[in-house]
């Protein structure tokens, strides 16, 4: 029995190095496909690159169109959408609720942030 023990330990390291992050990969890549089929227009998203924006145009099944801005609308490869985000809790800044005490946003005149 002990003359077959290397050989136990290498099928072992081979069924930890190649099988079980093939596994994984798997399962991630059906991750990745399922959330880029439930995309709908107006979803907020995330691309691989960190740019932020909401699904403007589903019309091509291999790209997406995302607005970045009002009347902005980027075209990216579906695989490019790294994550559904949710849309920010309270909204944008309000007057008064930034660094600035006057509220204005703006640098007050004597230079001092």
């Amino acid at each position: 029995m002990e003359q077959y023990f290397p050989f136990i330990l290498l099928a072992l390291a081979v069924l930890l190095l190649f099988v079980l992050p093939a596994r994984q990969r798997k399962s991630m890549a059906a991750k990745a496909q399922a959330m880029q089929q439930s995309l709908t227009i107006g979803t907020p998203v995330m691309t691989t690159s960190g740019l932020h924006g909401t699904v403007a145009d589903l019309s091509d099944p291999t790209t997406i169109g995302i607005e970045v801005a009002p009347g902005v609308v980027l075209t990216f490869l579906r695989q490019a959408i790294l994550e559904v985000r949710r849309p920010a809790e309270g909204g944008p800044l309000e007057a008064g609720r930034d660094d600035n005490p006057g509220g204005t946003g703006e640098r007050p005149a004597d230079g001092t942030l």
